[in-house]
């Protein structure tokens, strides 16, 4: 070791620190003062370790301390205290006055009479409070109130009848909170204890500054040394929340195949998120325990023309078809609510479409936005979520390319291999789920429907049937991979250790 190396490479905060410490474990509350406050003690002590010149102690610890209700108790009286004091003043108390005599609340009263008769102390006769102990056991203090004078108090130091105190005063909310503690000691070493023999106040230049520069005060001067393979702490850079880095990602991939962005209102009526999509009115999916509704708020509907080509394909009569044969209404239609899917803003862009078929055909559109739906959440299910939606109107689209265009989306949003099954939705036919297996859960995990609109859908809006294809599998679920997170619950936590550490999006 060599020791003048070592002295001109100690901060002030450890020249500090060397004189205060000992062969034997300190704690750091001990050791704080005016000039060293416990995070610079601890700052410092880490430096030390590195060097081998210190140790650190940790010690856990449980400690009882009062609660809130049990800092007023102990200024003041326990309710039962109040309670003996009043009676013992008048002997017989009604049930009725205990509170005006006490000055107690509702609650204060209950718990100070319970108390007391599970003490024996009072006798209950004809509605009335009789006080049954004797002048020296009133004046003397419960083992209660005598554990919260002692308090604060390392839980494992509690003798028996303490203990016993301690799980009564538990059962009443606020009196007294079990505190989790680190405790954290220093000590130096066989090195430490020589070093702190030298002769440690050595003037020694910490920085370079601007005055110092233009006076060449530096000159003839030594710079403390520092150690340039000593571990820093991580900087963590500001950047945008992991979620919306995905979301730049996934609609830069729309984008990149040609669609525009459509985008809307998280509100919407129920004309445009059920019926406009064939969506029958008694469907379950529009009851309360699915959808959030707002209340007392009723929504516009689009133009007569667009209303009553709506109400025909659900009464029956388009296409050929007989719709959901029960009669249409325009009530259900206008309640508003948070939007479940983001489908509402692509059957809002084919009514857009169909104002001028000529000139607006063939189109591509893309949505990635928030929804709500009423789910009861788990790993894979939340309440709120994100979605991604899109539309090709063509007169020559078909289903071949509806499965092309899926099948290169989740190959750039990193997978190569999807499960298409066949599956049914009210407003598309011929319809299909995309799924991925899940490598945690060991399941096959659904990410989304997608399919054909039907005539009900499409001859309303345009007047007549162009094949649009839809889709609008959950986003949420697809980024979960990449970012290595196996519970939806975690990815909106807000959790800064996770937020920092968080990976990129890819750049590809």
């Amino acid at each position: 070791m060599d020791i003048k190396v070592i002295i001109e490479s100690l901060s002030p905060i450890e020249r500090k620190l060397i004189p205060l410490l000992s062969g034997e474990p300190v704690s750091v509350d001990e050791l704080a003062n005016e000039d060293l406050d416990k995070t610079t003690i601890l700052r410092a002590a880490e430096f030390l370790k590195k060097k081998d010149l210190a140790e650190t102690e940790e010690k856990e610890e449980e400690i009882v301390d009062l609660g809130i209700l049990g800092v007023h108790y102990r200024k003041n009286h326990l309710p039962e205290r109040a309670l003996l004091i009043a009676l013992h003043d008048k002997k017989e108390l009604a049930i009725k006055d205990i509170k005006k005599a006490t000055g107690l609340n509702d609650n204060e009263a209950k718990v100070a009479l319970g108390t007391l008769k599970k003490k024996a102390l009072v006798d209950l006769k004809q509605g009335n409070l009789v006080l049954n102990a004797k002048s020296d056991e009133v004046s003397k203090k419960f083992v209660e109130e005598l554990f919260l004078e002692s308090l604060p108090r390392e839980l494992s130091s509690l003798a028996p009848e303490e203990k016993f105190a301690l799980e009564n005063l538990k059962k009443r909310k606020d009196l007294v909170e079990v505190l989790q503690t680190k405790e954290i000691a220093v000590k130096l070493t066989k090195n430490g204890l020589e070093i702190q023999k030298e002769k440690l106040d050595v003037d020694l230049i910490e920085q370079l500054t601007p005055q110092m520069l233009k006076s060449n005060g530096f000159k003839n001067k030594k710079f403390r040394r520092y150690d340039l393979t000593a571990g820093v702490p991580r900087i963590y850079g500001g950047k945008r929340h992991f979620v919306n880095q995905a979301v730049d990602h996934a609609k830069s991939i729309w984008l990149e195949m040609g669609f525009k962005e459509m985008s809307g209102d998280l509100v919407d009526s129920g004309f445009w998120v059920f019926d406009s999509l064939f969506t029958a009115q008694d469907h379950p999916v529009r009851e309360m325990q699915d959808t959030f509704y707002l209340k007392d708020i009723k929504a516009k509907l689009p133009e007569k023309k667009i209303v009553e080509g709506v109400k025909k394909s659900h009464e029956g009569g388009v296409d050929g078809s007989k719709g959901w044969s029960q009669e249409w209404k325009e009530e259900d239609a206008k309640k508003t609510l948070l939007r479940p899917h983001t489908t509402c803003l692509s059957s809002r862009a084919l009514m857009e479409i169909g104002k001028n078929l000529k000139e607006n055909v063939p189109a591509k559109y893309f949505a990635l936005g928030r929804c709500f739906r009423n789910e009861t959440v788990d790993w894979s299910h939340g309440f709120e979520f994100n979605q991604t939606e899109g539309i090709v109107i063509d007169e020559n689209a078909n289903f071949r390319q509806l499965l092309g265009y899926l099948t290169q989306f989740f190959k750039k949003m990193g997978y190569d291999k999807i499960r298409i099954r066949p599956a049914y939705f009210a407003y598309t036919e011929p319809s299909l789920e995309i799924d991925v297996f899940h490598p945690v859960h060991k399941k096959w995990l659904e990410l989304g429907g997608a399919g054909m609109f039907r005539p009900e859908v499409t001859i309303p809006m345009f007047g007549r049937h162009i094949p649009v294809l839809a889709w609008g599998p959950g986003f949420d679920r697809i980024i979960m991979d990449y970012f290595k997170i196996t519970d939806l619950r975690n990815m909106y936590k807000n959790d800064i250790n996770q937020l920092r550490e968080m990976k990129f999006w890819r750049k590809d």
